[in-house]
C-alpha cells in the first residue's frame, strides 16, 4: 500500500502544470538577477552588441526592447523610468538621442539574438545580442 501511495505521489508531481512561471530565474536570487539584467542592458546600450549566454540574452531582450520603447516616447516620465533601469546617465542620454530616429519605422523587435555555439569550458550555449539595424543583416561576425 505504501508503494501505491508513492506511485500516486510521483504521478501527481509529473502531471502538475507549468503555470505562473513568468521569467527565467537564471540560478540567481531576485536582487542578483535584477542587477545582472540591468548590467547586461546597460552594456548593450553602451556597446550596441554584446556576447553572453543564450538564456541571459533571451531574458535581457525584454528589457532592452523596453528601453527603446521608452526612448521613442521621449517624455520626462519615460526618461526617469529608463534612468531607474540603466546605470549611467550618459546611457539614458545616448538612448534618447539615438534610438527614436534609428527605430522610427520599427514597431518592436529592436533586439536580435544570434546563437554563436557553445563555450569551451562548460559547453554553455552562447549568443550575440545586438540592436537591429538596416545593415546588421550584412554585417559579418568577427572570426572566432
Amino acid at each position: 500500500s505504501s508503494r501505491v501511495l508513492w506511485t500516486l505521489a510521483v504521478t501527481q508531481l509529473r502531471e502538475t502544470m507549468h503555470h505562473g512561471i513568468a521569467q527565467r530565474t537564471l540560478g540567481r536570487l531576485s536582487a542578483h538577477r535584477k542587477a545582472l539584467l540591468r548590467n547586461l542592458t546597460s552594456s548593450l546600450v553602451e556597446h550596441d552588441r554584446i556576447i553572453t549566454t543564450l538564456p541571459k540574452a533571451k531574458e535581457m531582450r525584454r528589457f532592452a526592447d523596453k528601453i527603446v520603447t521608452l526612448a521613442k516616447e521621449n517624455t520626462l516620465n519615460s526618461r526617469r523610468q529608463a534612468g531607474a533601469w540603466l546605470f549611467k546617465d550618459d546611457l539614458v542620454k545616448k538612448a534618447f538621442e539615438e534610438f527614436p530616429g534609428r527605430f522610427a519605422n520599427r514597431q518592436g523587435g529592436y533586439v536580435r539574438v544570434l546563437r554563436l555555439g557553445n563555450r569551451k569550458g562548460d559547453n554553455a550555449p552562447m549568443a550575440l545580442v545586438e540592436y537591429w539595424t538596416e545593415d546588421s543583416r550584412l554585417r559579418k561576425l568577427r572570426p572566432r
